[in-house]
């Protein structure tokens, strides 16, 4: 078991804290409610171009730090920093060994990159082009166009619907920046995760020095529900031998109480490798594809189920096909008692090497802080698998997964070709 406390600090943050004696290492993360789905319409990439340039330079005057100052203080403690923002949040993380001048060096540095970033302009300008550049190149990528494109039509105008293009990249000014981060860089919507080498006493004291700089800021309103996506096949043309395809909805939020059900019955359908039915019936039977998978990822609005797969381009109708009537026996019939014992047992036996380390523990923590998952979450999850019935997987299924939402989306192929050919 692992012992989670909880507090808020003065500053208002939530504080999640576990102690662990057995390496003479901390671990912390800040998560903050500021990734994209909080950016303005109009400003789509700023969240994670706020996120990306925060160790970019801190502080003013004598105590002002430059991107290469920073790098080699972290690097001559032998501190490991991180950060990035995905749709629900914003994260930076650091790992530092636990001896007092390490620790309270690594953590001042992590406190001015929260508190007091500078986002010097011509840092921004550089970023930005190498944001612009790897733009370009992801937009010549099969698998990158079929997430970009299967986003926007899963979320329509929702704000995980934000997709950048260069338009929008070329838009993002350094004010931009500051503002985002004055306001959503707060200690109220601040969620500090400390693991590792440390005292309650010493985790309290921590928790408020690297948020105490921030203003207090305020909770924002959750987010919306997407609106449900009508059945819709859409094809794009690319000249990949490879068809890159996709299938799913908008569907799951953290907290759901279907979330056991959904997961154990999706290992069986296509978590589990090449002992789901998915790699079964495309790969196995058929050789339409190396590989085939599904996954449910739950977010603070509804997050994806999604099927995936590649196929050669010709065979791309055959193999969505195939992958439609799996989905359709399965969300019929559920597993059967074999295939969710099966994905109980490893599940189950996986769930150990997910906590096999501080970091990972460390993630899974801040997880169910941010989320507001019961504290308790990790000791109860095998008996909650362990607990999941054939017709819990279906009802589940039959409540999160509709024929009538599901969209697909097929990048490559010779039917796109045809299909689009009065456009060329």
């Amino acid at each position: 078991a692992i012992k989670i406390e909880h507090w808020t600090a003065p500053s208002g943050a939530q504080v999640y804290y576990v102690e662990n004696r057995t390496l003479p290492m901390l671990d912390v993360q800040v998560d903050f409610d500021a990734g994209s789905a909080r950016e303005p319409a109009d400003q789509v990439g700023v969240a994670s171009m706020t996120a990306s340039l925060m160790d970019a330079g801190t502080g003013s005057g004598k105590s002002a730090l430059d991107e290469n100052a920073i790098a080699d203080r972290l690097a001559d403690i032998g501190a490991r920093l991180g950060g990035g923002a995905e749709a629900d949040r914003a994260s930076f993380s650091l790992r530092v060994l636990s001896s007092p001048a390490e620790r309270n060096s690594a953590l001042t540095i992590l406190r001015d990159i929260l508190a007091h970033p500078t986002f010097p302009a011509p840092v921004l300008e550089r970023e930005r082009a190498r944001a612009i550049a790897g733009l370009r190149e992801a937009q010549t990528q099969p698998g990158s166009i079929l997430g970009r494109r299967f986003t926007e039509l899963a979320y329509g105008k929702h704000p995980y619907g934000h997709v950048s293009s260069v338009a929008t990249l070329q838009k993002i000014s350094r004010d931009q920046l500051v503002s985002f981060h004055r306001t959503h860089y707060v200690a109220r919507t601040a969620v500090v995760t400390l693991v590792g080498d440390i005292t309650r006493a010493e985790a309290e004291t921590i928790a408020q020095q690297l948020t105490a700089d921030l203003p207090a800021g305020a909770t924002l309103p959750p987010l919306p529900d997407p609106a449900m996506p009508r059945a819709t096949v859409e094809r794009i043309a690319n000249p990949a031998t490879q068809a890159h395809i996709a299938i799913g909805m908008p569907t799951l939020k953290r907290g759901d109480p279907d979330f056991f059900p959904l997961v154990v019955g999706n290992y069986a359908l296509g978590g589990g490798g090449f002992e789901s039915r998915l790699m079964k019936e495309i790969r196995d039977k058929r050789g339409l594809s190396y590989g085939a998978y599904s996954y449910f990822s739950p977010q603070k609005s509804m997050g994806l189920f999604q099927i995936g797969f590649e196929t050669r381009a010709e065979k791309a109708d055959e193999a969505v096909q195939v992958a439609n009537d799996t989905l359709d026996a399965f969300l019929r019939e559920g597993p059967t008692d074999a295939e969710l014992q099966a994905a109980k047992d490893n599940l189950i036996n996986g769930f150990a090497l997910r906590l096999d380390s501080n970091a990972k523990i460390l993630g899974q923590v801040a997880v169910i802080g941010y989320y507001g998952l019961p504290l308790d979450y990790l000791d109860h999850y095998t008996e909650r698998v362990q607990a999941v019935t054939v017709e819990q997987v279906r009802e589940a299924f039959a409540r999160h997964v509709k024929r009538e939402n599901l969209i697909t989306v097929v990048v490559g192929g010779k039917a796109s070709l045809e299909h689009h050919h009065h456009h060329h």
